[in-house]
């Protein structure tokens, strides 16, 4: 999920020239232990991500994330996305039959969506029993990533309980985070936090991510929230509908590992795209 934009702040500009090479732990981080497959992760290594389709990474690229439903590059550091506590659109009527149970509901019965998402139905984290199934049904996807070749995934949605009406708890869904961390490593597979800053020392302490992928932390001011947890494996994405690339690749807490891309990340030739960076 592409977090929604506060509006544009600033004027387009110029993208800066910023170096990426790897670099010992910062000062300042949260000594939280790691597991020694971390290491692993190419820190500061140019990035792509490609959500909103497969295409040949720009020139220089050596990490592309892309969705679970598509393949990986060959010769690159590949994570693949995952959707761990919402529905994708496409997914809704398989979600809505056999699995209606796990959907969560409202008043009356009806599914609970993600406003800025409205095709996204948030799933029912609530009961050790939900979330048991749904760590099957998720961890299925977590498979077909690690025998497509995969090197790592991306769990989207960790903080969906902020828009459950108080019908979910952050213990909710650091449970089910717990158990898909615990399928990724498993198949061999880092695991990544997606989004939620405030629970990046959590994300690592207890459930065990690897790395994080930081939606517009430069544009929000949390970048360092995912650096004091994460040091350097961190990749940050802004978009050029909220921050002029030479305000993002400038800011002094952002990570090496820094992108802008287009908001619906359409791929080049489409309308709309853009990828530039730090």
């Amino acid at each position: 999920m592409v977090r929604q934009s506060l509006g544009v702040v600033a004027a387009a500009l110029a993208v800066a020239s910023c170096s990426v090479r790897p670099q010992p732990a910062e000062v300042g981080e949260v000594s939280v232990p790691e597991s020694p497959a971390a290491r692993m992760f190419p820190v500061g290594a140019p990035s792509d991500y490609q959500l909103g389709g497969a295409y040949p990474p720009p020139a220089g690229v050596t990490m592309v994330v892309r969705d679970s439903t598509a393949r990986p590059e060959a010769g690159m550091y590949n994570v693949c996305y995952v959707n761990g506590f919402q529905t994708q659109p496409a997914d809704r009527e398989l979600w809505l039959g056999e699995r209606g149970d796990l959907v969560l509901r409202g008043n009356g019965g009806q599914p609970v969506v993600d406003p800025n998402w409205p095709g996204e139905m948030l799933l029912d984290t609530s009961t050790v029993e939900k979330r048991a199934r749904l760590a099957t049904i998720v961890g299925a996807t977590i498979t077909a990533c690690a025998t497509a070749g995969f090197d790592a995934v991306e769990i989207d949605n960790l903080d969906s309980d902020t828009r459950s009406r108080g019908a979910l708890t952050v213990e909710n869904n650091l449970a089910l985070a717990t158990q898909l961390a615990e399928s990724a490593h498993d198949k061999g597979l880092l695991v990544g936090q997606k989004n939620a800053a405030g629970l990046a020392e959590r994300g690592k302490a207890d459930v065990g991510f690897d790395f994080a992928v930081a939606e517009e932390c430069v544009a929000y001011a949390e970048c360092a929230e995912y650096t004091a947890v994460y040091g350097q494996r961190v990749l940050a994405v802004e978009y050029t509908d909220n921050l002029p690339a030479r305000g993002v690749c400038d800011d002094p807490n952002r990570p090496r590992a820094t992108i802008i891309r287009d908001r619906d990340l359409v791929k080049p030739g489409e309308r709309g795209y853009s990828y530039q960076r730090c």
